[in-house]
């Protein structure tokens, strides 16, 4: 009998012992998930494209790393072109024609001077932005404003039908006024969109987030993106691992494409600095008939730019006697 009810106390000893481990694990978890500070996302994005960037020449004499635009990401719905430029005088982008989408200029350093048909003239430099809506028409000049190098990288964003013959416009901030927050090791510059509950002033007519992201050696980012939305990535610097926690380290000059979702997870796991855009934007599902500069609908709004600009007139009547100061 005391045999019986030592056994039934033994028992009851590792039951009891069972139960306090099984809730201590349930507790070790949920802490280690809270330190982390990382959102849950229901759908989290993956990289499911990978493409290098690799230099070629454009304008007059000017190097660029192109990644969308290249064949084999011709157009990414509303992005048509991204280009890492790299540019010393003599070198740059002279006098040449828009229609039909905007051209977001980001200086990573050095300084740009643009000038237009329409008087407006500035220079951007390092950390400056130019969000430049060309809409029904324009003509401009893009060139080095120092000695040595300027580097910066220039997006195409697509308008939608109803706004490729608006009236140009420019949306400019000079670098100490580009939202900034700085946490856990991650530092961004939020050119559009928010990031961390701050959000950039600047309007976008083609809705899209343009984020410029910092993150120190070990640090770890989780950030929000509209799941309807089309996103990829560009590697400035650095080399980090992107969607996946076990997903392959890729490093500078590459292009991401992201799968669907409403969220990124980014890891630097080096022990150097990772810089990189995240830029996502709604899709306009319209077609895209491009010849250059020039981005319509269709073949026959791409012949009457063609006439238009030739004839200098509907948006290009500014381009008779204009030419760009050296």
């Amino acid at each position: 009998m005391k045999t019986f009810h030592l056994f039934i106390f033994l028992l009851f000893l590792l039951l009891q012992h069972k139960f306090f481990v099984r809730i201590s694990n349930r507790t070790n978890i949920t802490m280690s998930g809270n330190s982390q500070k990382s959102p849950c996302f229901e759908k989290p994005r993956s990289v499911v494209k990978k493409v290098l960037a690799k230099a070629q020449y454009e304008g007059d004499g000017a190097i660029v790393r192109r990644s969308i635009g290249r064949p084999e990401l011709k157009n990414f719905d509303p992005f048509l072109m991204l280009d890492e430029f790299s540019v010393s005088p003599p070198a740059g982008f002279p006098d040449h024609p828009h229609r039909g989408f905007e051209t977001v200029t980001y200086m990573l350093e050095g300084a740009f001077t643009h000038q237009d048909f329409s008087g407006h003239k500035g220079t951007i430099r390092t950390g400056d932005l130019q969000w430049m809506t060309a809409g029904r028409g324009i003509i401009h000049s893009e060139m080095p404003a120092g000695d040595g190098v300027q580097k910066g990288l220039q997006l195409w964003i697509n308008l939608s039908s109803k706004d490729k013959m608006i009236e140009p416009r420019y949306q400019e901030l000079q670098s100490k006024d580009v939202a900034h927050v700085e946490k856990d090791g991650v530092y961004v510059r939020i050119i559009a969109g928010e990031a961390f509950g701050v959000q950039s002033p600047v309007y976008t007519r083609t809705p899209t987030m343009y984020l410029d992201f910092t993150m120190k050696p070990g640090s770890q980012l989780n950030q929000s993106v509209p799941e309807s939305w089309n996103a990829f990535i560009y590697i400035i610097e650095g080399e980090g691992v992107f969607g996946k926690e076990n997903s392959s380290i890729v490093s500078s000059h590459h292009a991401l494409v992201l799968s669907s979702g409403d969220g990124l997870s980014v890891w630097n796991r080096s022990a150097r600095t990772l810089r990189f855009i995240l830029v996502g934007g709604q899709p306009l599902n319209e077609p895209v008939v491009q010849y250059g500069p020039f981005v319509m609908n269709t073949q026959a709004e791409i012949e009457q730019t063609f006439e238009d600009y030739h004839y200098c007139r509907n948006g290009f009547e500014n381009a008779k006697q204009w030419r760009s100061q050296s």
